[in-house]
């Protein structure tokens, strides 16, 4: 399995963290450093019991919009490769904020569909096609959000994904197999044609260059006195 890069740690002082929607647990892993408790909450009992391994006696089963959890318990909040999947993106960043400590810190993929747009000759067969405002995970939705429940924003990063890098042949098996609904709407007449400008490219399984993934960081207001 292709690695999915190293994100940048929590800042330093960050004693807890929670990974929402951990998956198999392979990114919350790699987020762990000496005097960091990393928890794991994910909706899938087989997502979880993947995870269980990696994270032992530290993983949950959990919707991401009702976290098992008091207000301002931890003091970062993760969410990778997310916002993307799920109509309510805006829910998600509103329990994350919840559940942060002021100060606390919230950081997310943002932007994933554009982020695989590498200006490779694929690219420039697919972006034609790419629905321009696709994405739940826009950083100006997300920073709206963000707004709204008391997070404001701070640098952030990018990663890459090591091991990623799309090749025409597989790009268009995905393109059949529906991976990019996402961003493309099109009719099985269309996919077909986009494979056969796919078949044309030369070096049908040499790996064009990784994506790089953008990570937005959010920092939680301090409490207002009444």
């Amino acid at each position: 399995m292709a690695s999915p890069g190293r994100p940048r740690r929590p800042p330093p002082g960050t004693r807890t963290l929670l990974d929402v929607a951990c998956g198999t647990g392979l990114v919350t892993e790699r987020i762990a450093r000496p005097g960091l408790t990393v928890h794991g909450a994910d909706a899938a009992h087989g997502m979880l019991r993947a995870a269980a391994p990696r994270l032992p006696g530290r993983v949950v089963r959990a919707d991401a919009r009702r976290l098992p959890l008091p207000d301002a318990a931890v003091d970062a909040v993760s969410a990778v490769w997310l916002l993307h999947l799920v109509p309510f993106a805006e829910e998600i960043v509103a329990e994350a904020a919840r559940v942060l400590r002021p100060g606390g810190v919230f950081v997310t993929t943002v932007d994933k569909n554009a982020c695989h747009d590498v200006d490779s000759d694929i690219d420039a067969v697919l972006r034609p096609h790419r629905a321009p405002a696709a994405g739940s995970d826009r950083a100006p939705l997300i920073t709206a959000y963000a707004a709204a429940h008391g997070l404001d924003p701070a640098p952030g990063t990018v990663f890459a994904g090591h091991g990623q890098g799309a090749t025409p042949h597989g790009t268009a098996r995905r393109l059949r197999r529906g991976y990019y609904a996402s961003w493309f709407a099109g009719t099985p007449a269309g996919v077909d044609a986009l494979c056969a400008q796919l078949a044309g490219l030369p070096d049908q399984d040499r790996p064009r260059p990784d994506p790089l993934y953008r990570l937005a960081r959010f920092v939680r207001r301090p409490a207002t006195r009444g």
